[in-house]
């Protein structure tokens, strides 16, 4: 069996448009895609430089954009509210608790850099995540705000 040239899926008869070319990459769009690696370039510049404090000596910040923020709201369902009130009770971590707190601050990471994108930003600096729990009595959610200053970095330091 024949695999597409560009991202190696396996072709048949049902998917493939062109000689070698699965549907889906002989009907990419050249100029999105370039705009797709642009955005993904950017994001990952942006990923290594999201930091904590005000000042890092290796970035040189030549403007400051201003506040930017993300929020995120995760329902814990009742199993999960369940679990975590036995775990309550019994005493020890809670998996399920934490895999949304994992969730909820992967997601308002993400969002804070797309807030940075919008931006034009370089960087985000001072980076702060509050959590709040909302809801009690067999309900609640884990709320989760991240906020930062979007930064545009002169130069990198020697």
């Amino acid at each position: 069996m024949r695999n597409c040239s560009d991202c190696g899926k396996a072709l048949n008869m049902f998917n493939q448009a062109k000689p070698g070319l699965c549907n889906i990459c002989a009907n990419k769009d050249p100029d999105a895609e370039a705009a797709e690696q642009a955005l993904l370039a950017k994001d990952a510049a942006i990923d290594a430089i999201i930091v904590t404090t005000e000042m890092q000596t290796d970035l040189l910040i030549g403007e400051r954009l201003g506040i930017i923020t993300a929020e995120c709201a995760y329902g814990m369902n009742v199993f999960k509210d369940l679990f975590a009130s036995i775990r309550n009770i019994v005493g020890g971590r809670s998996a399920a608790v934490q895999k949304t707190m994992r969730d909820a601050r992967e997601t308002v990471l993400y969002e804070l850099k797309q807030e940075a994108h919008r931006k034009g930003a370089d960087a985000v600096i001072a980076v702060d995540l509050d959590y709040v729990q909302i809801g009690d009595g067999g309900w609640s959610m884990v709320m989760l705000v991240a906020s930062g200053t979007a930064v545009k970095i002169e130069r990198a330091a020697a």
